[in-house]
């Protein structure tokens, strides 16, 4: 048998639950291999709800579908459940009206402990003693790993609450497992913006890797099912779509590929895309998210009555939650509160704007014929030493990232800005000079 190391990267809670009987014993009924899963949002703030409700969702198909605890690491800033802006405290739904989905899910890595150095390391099987949970990806050569990963995202990174993982270091992690033989088998799934440019020419197809993304590498991801109950989107397209399509149909014959036809199909705002070794596609996906319980629905989402995904551009979700409140709003005072926040945020995105515009400017000199292209074409990195260092920067001098979301929008003229050759001192120097 086939065994697959599943890695699902978004950022929840730790706990080990012990005495369950090892994870091959629900493979098929075969010994030879486990299955490991790390589970990551990468963001914090409750407007950001949307991402560990995705990570959420997540561990109870792995879970439900037989894979013990001690064999699921999820990464979660957990600031959601019992944040102060949570009518229903200690509840996270995925769905409007749908199931709680925060019962029972680990704190393995939660707050300052959800970084991407600790990201690389859990995934790597590296120790982790002294932080979290301590528990680790310790995957071997039969093994299959899956990783789901659920956040904000740009041209190469992805970020986190406190800095960003680079495609490079990504891809670099996953070499390194392929050449320390920690895995059989990998499929990575990562919901961002951009997500397609962490693997578009760079992810091989000869390491035993297939991923998935919720974009390709030039467009933006979107986020669904605005639920006026909590006020805020519960979901992103993307990873609800694959969710729910595992709660009806469960894992016992619908393969990897028969779920990104489906998944892409029912993504209509994005392009779902797939990166790597295409052959893995043809497994089950018991193979990877576990078999037991396989044919059962898990949740009682199919028996909620259908609502309209209300699908926006994530960029713009801060202020697509500001004008639902400002026509939820049941008196004046409510309603010029909601209006005097969206006139802060679109201030924000304003002075963003030209912080950026002015960045381009002193970088560029008097190259004004260049100006147009950095803004109105696709980022296209091959300086990655200078594009990384630029990010790094503007998020520490400028804005930071995981916290605004146009500026992570905004970060690929960085790179197009590097690739007219100005050189990297000349970048940092004018990010420097304007912030």
């Amino acid at each position: 048998m086939r065994l697959f190391l599943a890695v699902t990267v978004i950022f929840c809670a730790s706990r080990v639950t012990f005495g369950l009987p090892p994870i091959s014993k629900f493979l098929n009924g075969t010994d030879d291999g486990n299955i490991w899963v790390l589970l990551v949002a990468g963001s914090f703030g409750y407007f950001n709800y949307r991402h560990q409700a995705d990570v959420c969702h997540a561990y109870q198909i792995f879970h439900q579908h037989g894979i013990p605890d001690e064999n699921i690491v999820v990464m979660m800033y957990d600031d959601i459940a019992y944040n102060e802006e949570n009518p229903d405290q200690g509840k996270i739904v995925n769905h409007v009206n749908g199931p709680n989905v925060y019962p029972g899910v680990p704190h393995d890595y939660t707050k300052e402990d959800v970084t991407p150095e600790n990201f690389l390391k859990i995934l790597q099987g590296q120790d982790m003693s002294g932080t979290g949970s301590g528990k680790v990806i310790k995957s071997g050569p039969n093994d299959y790993v899956f990783v789901n990963f659920a956040d904000h995202g740009a041209t190469n990174f992805v970020s986190f609450p406190d800095g960003e993982l680079t495609a490079q270091q990504l891809n670099d992690a996953i070499k390194s497992m392929h050449a320390n033989n920690q895995y059989k088998q990998m499929v990575v799934y990562i919901e961002a913006c951009e997500s397609g440019s962490m693997f578009y020419q760079k992810l091989a197809a000869d390491i035993n890797v297939y991923a998935t993304t919720a974009a390709n590498p030039d467009e933006s991801s979107y986020a669904c099912y605005y639920d006026s109950a909590v006020s805020t989107y519960v979901g992103d397209c993307y990873s609800v779509n694959w969710m729910e399509n595992v709660d009806k149909v469960g894992t016992a014959t619908e393969t990897l590929e028969e779920q990104y036809k489906i998944v892409k199909q029912e993504t209509t705002e994005s392009h779902v895309m797939q990166y790597g070794d295409l052959n893995i596609d043809n497994e089950v996906l018991g193979k990877f998210m576990g078999s037991k319980n396989s044919e059962l629905p898990l949740t009682n989402l199919e028996l909620s009555p259908p609502v309209s995904k209300d699908a926006v551009p994530v960029g713009d979700v801060r202020i697509s939650i500001l004008a639902h409140k400002i026509y939820d709003s049941g008196c004046y005072w409510e309603k010029r509160k909601h209006e005097h926040k969206l006139m802060e945020e679109l201030v924000l995105r304003e002075k963003v704007r030209q912080t950026v515009e002015e960045i381009v400017h002193v970088a560029v000199g008097g190259m004004d014929d260049l100006k147009e292209s950095i803004f109105s074409k696709p980022a296209k990195t091959t300086d990655f030493d200078c594009y990384t260092s630029a990010v790094r920067r503007f998020s520490e001098k400028c804005f930071k990232l995981s916290e605004v979301d146009l500026a992570m929008r905004l970060v690929y003229t960085l790179s197009n800005v590097c690739e007219t050759g100005v050189g990297k001192l000349r970048v940092l120097s004018a990010i420097e000079q304007v912030c």
